[in-house]
Order: C-alpha cells, then sequence, then structure tokens
C-alpha cells in the first residue's frame, strides 16, 4: 500500500474514531462497520493504540482545568486521611468526583476474569465480536444503545418534572442530582464494561444513560462519563502497546499513523463540544434515531450474510 493511501485510510479511521468515541454511537462499532463495507484491512494494533491515545489527547485539552482541579484534589484528600483529617461525610464536590470515579473503575477488573472451560478471558470477547462472522452483533449492539439513550433522554425530562420539590435538596441540580453515589458509580462501571465488550454498544452513551436512568443530572452525567473514559483509554492503549513490534514499522507507517492521530484529536475534541451542545439543547433524540437506523441497516445486512455466505462490500 503506498504512501498516499495509508495517510487516507488512517485518516479515515482518525475522523471516525474521534467523531464515535465521544458522541453516543460507538466508536468501535463504526470502525468495525468501515472495515466490513469498505473492505479495509486491518489497520494494525499501532494504529488502534495511537488512535486511542489522539482521542485521549482531545479530552484531555477539553477538559484540562477539571482534571487539574481533580488531581490536586486527590493528593489533598490522601494527605488528609494519612493526617485523620478526611471525612466522608464532608467531601466537596471534586473529592466526591474522585472517589466514585475508583468506584466506577472498579467493575472493570472483570474483563480479566477466565472463562470457565476455554483459555480466553472476558476481555477477548470484544476481539471475537469484531470478527466478521459476528457482524450482527454490532447491529443488535447499536440498537441497544439508541434504547438506552432513548430511556435515559426520558428518565431526565421526568427528572426535570420534578425538580420543583428537589430543589430544596443541595444535591439536586437542575434536572437531577449533581453528585454521584455509591450504586451510581457501580451501575455506570458495569455497564461500561458491557459496553468495552460489545462493538456497537456505545461507552458514552451507555454511561450517560445510566447515569441519567439513576437520577444523575444530564450534564454531571456526561462530565463524569468522558473524565471515567480517561482511564479506560489509557488501560486500553496499555495493554495493547507491549504487543505493538515498533521494528517492523516503516517510514511510511508512521507518518500515516501520525496524520490518523492528528485526525482522531481534533475531530474527538470538536465532538465533545458538539455532544455538550446537543445534550443542553435537548437534541439527544438525533442519536436515538441515528443508532436506532444504522442498528436497523447494519442487522439486515448482516441477516442477509448469514443467509447468503456472501460479504456485502461498497468497494
Amino acid at each position: 500500500m503506498d504512501l498516499v493511501t495509508q495517510i487516507i485510510q488512517n485518516v479515515i479511521l482518525g475522523v471516525i474514531q474521534g467523531l464515535t468515541e465521544f458522541l453516543p454511537v460507538s466508536s468501535s462499532g463504526h470502525l468495525n462497520i468501515a472495515k466490513h463495507l469498505m473492505g479495509m484491512q486491518d489497520a494494525g494494533l499501532f494504529l488502534d493504540v495511537m488512535l486511542h491515545i489522539g482521542t485521549l489527547a482531545a479530552v484531555v485539552i477539553f477538559y484540562h482545568k477539571l482534571i487539574w482541579r481533580l488531581i490536586k484534589a486527590f493528593f489533598l484528600m490522601i494527605k488528609d486521611i494519612f493526617t485523620g483529617k478526611f471525612k466522608w461525610s464532608k467531601m466537596d464536590s471534586d473529592r466526591n468526583l474522585i472517589v466514585m470515579l475508583i468506584i466506577g473503575l472498579i467493575p472493570l477488573f472483570a474483563l480479566f476474569l477466565p472463562i470457565p472451560g476455554t483459555d480466553m478471558k472476558v476481555k477477548d470477547l470484544a476481539d471475537m465480536f469484531t470478527e466478521h462472522k459476528y457482524f450482527i452483533v454490532v447491529g443488535l449492539s447499536l440498537l441497544m444503545t439508541s434504547l438506552l439513550l432513548f430511556i435515559g433522554s426520558v428518565c431526565n425530562k421526568h427528572a426535570a418534572s420534578g425538580r420543583h420539590f428537589k430543589d430544596t435538596d443541595a444535591s439536586y441540580e437542575g434536572n437531577g442530582r449533581a453528585r454521584y453515589g455509591i450504586l451510581d458509580a457501580v451501575v455506570v462501571g458495569i455497564g461500561q464494561c458491557f459496553a468495552a465488550l460489545f462493538p456497537g454498544l456505545s461507552r458514552s452513551g451507555t454511561t450517560l444513560a445510566l447515569g441519567e436512568i439513576r437520577g444523575i443530572n444530564k450534564q454531571a452525567a456526561l462530565d463524569y462519563t468522558f473524565i471515567l473514559g480517561i482511564p479506560s483509554i489509557i488501560a486500553a492503549a496499555a495493554l495493547e502497546i507491549k504487543d505493538v513490534e515498533f521494528s517492523t514499522l516503516s517510514n511510511d507507517t508512521i507518518i500515516a499513523v501520525v496524520c490518523g492521530v492528528a485526525a482522531a484529536a481534533i475531530v474527538g475534541y470538536l465532538a465533545i463540544w458538539l455532544f455538550k451542545w446537543l445534550l443542553k439543547t435537548d437534541k439527544m433524540i438525533v442519536f436515538v434515531i441515528y443508532t436506532l437506523l444504522v442498528g436497523i441497516t447494519v442487522t439486515i445486512i448482516s441477516v442477509y450474510e448469514l443467509t447468503t455466505g456472501s460479504v456485502v462490500s461498497f468497494v
């Protein structure tokens, strides 16, 4: 493959990754669709890792003020714990967010549990479901994403309609609670585990919707979703990068990958801004309809492929 072709392919994948990593439409599902329908070869482990780093850069830049505030709050909290000054009931919003992020990440360890009777771990199911013969999983998972987004939106509006009797509660802000509780964090963390396994089940969409279902304010739920994604993205990249054979990478490959990373970072930043705006202006129905239509389309294509034995490709 020549350099220009590599750059074009990597930029396409970078744009898809940047858009879908943060918009509630599933990055893994859309990358799978692109590779399947465009006949793309496997982009390679190195590109996968670097695209994750590109989207990581986007969320860190967008939330750099909040992240820096949380880092300072974390070390001050550790100091208070060792000096006996820490009190759970006296935690401010930053400390509460830190603790709930830690709790929300704990369920991810379940991905490393072995599957009885096999030599696989739970996380290996994600790789299995990206194979062509499991393309239908993408379609069904997108339909589940659409359903979750719809339910989350309904729950959010229900909370908004009842805010007249919640305004006296300091934990409420606008149309829902501003703070996560332990059960909220656990539920969202479990949802993130499932999203990591099924291509098409959006991580951001799932965690946002579950937060709304639990009665969390939609903007607070979205911020929690994006910040929770930072360690998840870092962990995914760290697990993959150890298997990259750097000695086999050519200069052309590195140049093309850099182009893809730049596309992922730029588009990812814009996607975060777009997502927050659409959520604030109550336009989430766009994603409900989009994931529904794409999910139906992919499911129909999958059923056709399974019954005929042929593979649909647009190139």
